[in-house]
């Protein structure tokens, strides 16, 4: 979910039917776009918003994915997000000026 199949894109979603067995999990764009929609209504997101979720890199079969990460030699165990962690000062400055609540 978090490996870069296509560069400079962290994430993509999946838009196929097994969507429908796995409360729309495939919906991943959209899920980190808005984290605390429920998974069930994460079709809806893209519904309303499709200028947002249509143009970008997605996939309509995990079979799909699973070859791409198999055959793609730009693809590798090594191939996935890594964020920086902040640092204690660096949380504190955050929420001094109001952003970062926990």
């Amino acid at each position: 979910e978090h490996y870069v199949m296509n560069e400079g894109q962290e994430t993509y979603s999946y838009y196929g039917p097994l969507n429908w067995f796995t409360y729309q999990v495939g919906y991943h764009n959209e899920h980190h776009d808005f984290p605390f929609v429920t998974g069930t209504k994460l079709a809806q997101v893209k519904a309303i918003a499709p200028e947002f979720y249509n143009d970008i890199p997605h996939y309509h079969s995990w079979i799909k994915v699973i070859w791409d990460y198999i055959v793609d030699e730009l693809i590798t165990p090594y191939s996935r997000v890594k964020r920086v962690t902040l640092s204690e000062e660096e949380i504190k400055d955050f929420q001094a000026r109001g952003g970062l609540v926990m």
